[in-house]
């Protein structure tokens, strides 16, 4: 712990006995470095925040959303604020233009604020600019002639966009039109050609599908409506005509029960609105006219002693004469559905390119029929966007927070880089006082003679110092104290040099 001592006294009583030295080097390196600090240029940034709304204010559904479209928002705000035409715009329209000649000049100050200019996004549709600039007044024109480029250039061409969009839509959708009226015209020819005497609506192959399914379901009515007649049959097989009384009313036989029930089903077809064309109607008349001739000649029941007519076994003649009418209706129904589908059967049959050809037109009407719709979908919505954008101009751009004057420049930091100057001027001229005097070969002290040599001393001869000597040291120690002073003074100064500019530029 002493050898520390020691060594450390040794190199204080060094660096002391070379402390004008010390001192020179101290004043060379700071006098140099904050030659460089006040070289540096004074860098200002002015921020601004705006909020803007790039998609449409409508609905989602009426236009893209998600976060790719807002990265796709963020994306177009920047390559809108830095493109080179708008810069060229900032450099023309602000005082750089005092310093450009030429248009090497303007691409250099270009070039310049691509790397000065940040557009960041906070959140959402909020972005922030912020403009380096070496003078805060310029700093501020250029961030709000951005802004101002941005509005002129967006906000109007989100118009001019939606015109064009508008005219070009206009055009394809007139184009669109004349195709399908052409296709409609070529269909409804071909319907009146090729298929005006089929039954049916659709292609041929569609007809047929709806024939088959109708007679499907005709042949389950008729299969339930055959069903119930044998029913009702083995029920009046066991029932009894007439029952024992003291007398008879006459009463209806078969045949006119038949008539009643079929002029029953007449009245409730034509209640139903079926005309006198329906199959239905046309074939209830063909049995009312058979029933109408069987009735005439049926003798009337009842009227002696030997019992009057069964009231069941009547009602049961009623009910079968229904279902055999239901089961000649249904019949006649699968006849001619199953006319139709042998008509349609040929008609695929000997023409099977007819079924080709109208499926083709139906295709392709259905595909313009679907470009036209989505056409029409697409220009109402842009329609709708570019009266909402012309509307609503105060929501879709909005200055949050306008561009600030900067009071003090954000690099660099004088303050810092003076006190640092100073540190590294102090620790330069320590350092090459303590290299001169491990340079030079000197001893301090007795001991040190004799580690260094190997050999004893005898004895040390002090240092014998007049009044003169004296005074003469105590005036140099002055001066010392002087010029260390002198340079703090300086670092203060400085100091208050930068305040001062830092005062006057806000």
């Amino acid at each position: 712990m002493n050898g520390i001592y020691d060594e450390l006294r040794l190199a204080a009583h060094a660096i002391w006995t070379r402390r004008w030295l010390a001192l020179a080097v101290a004043w060379g390196v700071c006098v140099l470095g904050w030659l460089v600090v006040s070289q540096m240029p004074s860098r200002y940034e002015s921020r601004a925040r705006v909020f803007v709304q790039l998609r449409s204010i409508l609905p989602d559904t009426l236009g893209a959303s998600g976060q790719a479209q807002a990265q796709k928002d963020v994306d177009t705000v920047r390559q809108t604020l830095v493109s080179a035409v708008n810069l060229q715009k900032v450099v023309r329209g602000t005082d750089l233009a005092n310093t450009v000649s030429s248009d090497r000049d303007v691409a250099d100050r270009v070039s310049g604020l691509a790397q000065a200019i940040k557009v960041e996004s906070q959140q959402d549709n909020l972005f922030q600019i912020t403009v380096t600039s070496g003078s805060p007044k310029l700093a501020r024109d250029i961030t709000q002639k951005l802004i101002d480029i941005f509005v002129e250039q967006n906000l109007a061409g989100d118009r001019t966009q939606s015109t064009q969009s508008l005219r070009f839509l206009d055009a394809q959708l007139a184009q669109r039109q004349q195709q399908l009226q052409d296709a409609e015209a070529k269909r409804a020819d071909f319907q009146n050609r090729y298929l005006g005497s089929l039954p049916g609506t659709g292609t041929v192959s569609d007809r047929i599908s709806a024939a088959r399914t109708q007679m499907a379901q005709v042949d389950g009515d008729l299969a339930a409506a055959q069903s119930s007649l044998a029913a009702i049959s083995g029920q009046m097989a066991g029932t009894a005509q007439s029952v024992a009384g003291a007398g008879g009313i006459p009463g209806a036989g078969p045949a006119r029960a038949r008539l009643m029930a079929i002029q029953g089903q007449l009245a409730d077809a034509r209640a139903r609105g079926y005309t006198d064309a329906h199959p239905d109607v046309v074939a209830l008349k063909g049995q009312l006219s058979a029933a109408t001739a069987a009735a005439r000649g049926e003798p009337s029941i009842g009227g002696g002693a030997g019992g009057s007519p069964n009231p069941l076994y009547l009602s049961l003649q009623a009910m079968q004469a229904d279902k055999q009418a239901q089961v000649a209706s249904l019949r006649m129904r699968k006849s001619q559905l199953q006319g139709d589908l042998d008509q349609l059967d040929s008609k695929l049959a000997g023409d099977p390119e007819v079924a080709a050809q109208q499926g083709q037109i139906d295709r392709d009407y259905a595909v313009l029929k679907t470009a036209y719709d989505q056409l029409l979908a697409q220009r109402e919505q842009i329609a709708i966007r570019g009266q909402a954008q012309t509307q609503t101009d105060g929501s879709q751009f909005k200055v949050i927070d306008p561009p600030t004057l900067p009071r003090a420049p954000t690099a660099p930091n004088r303050f810092l880089l003076l006190t640092g100057v100073l540190i590294v001027g102090f620790a330069a001229g320590v350092g090459a006082a303590f290299a001169v005097g491990q340079l030079r070969a000197t001893f301090a002290t007795s001991g040190r003679l004799e580690k260094a040599t190997g050999m004893v001393v005898i004895g040390a001869i002090g240092e014998v110092v007049t009044r003169i000597q004296s005074e003469e040291r105590a005036r140099r120690l002055k001066l010392f104290a002087g010029g260390g002073a002198g340079l703090i003074a300086a670092y203060v100064l400085l100091l208050g040099v930068e305040m001062l500019q830092r005062g006057l530029t806000a």
